[in-house]
């Protein structure tokens, strides 16, 4: 079972490493991590915690970023 805090940690290691927006599918894949969703809490949590922000492109795919 994945917690909060080691979420956070690679996904925010993930995004700095990366120096890119990325998808969901992207940040799961190069950190290995098994949900197939994420959860809307800890995304949420993360927009505050990390600075996460969240867009969409042309093709209504959802890109993760920092601030």
């Amino acid at each position: 079972m994945t917690t909060f805090e080691s979420f956070r940690n690679v996904v925010e290691k993930t995004l700095r490493e990366a120096g890119r927006p990325l998808t969901w599918t992207e940040i799961r894949t190069l950190a290995r991590l098994p949900q197939t969703f994420p959860n809307n809490r800890w995304v949420h949590e993360l927009e505050a915690q990390i600075g996460l922000e969240r867009f969409k492109d042309k093709a209504g795919i959802i890109h993760w970023q920092l601030r």
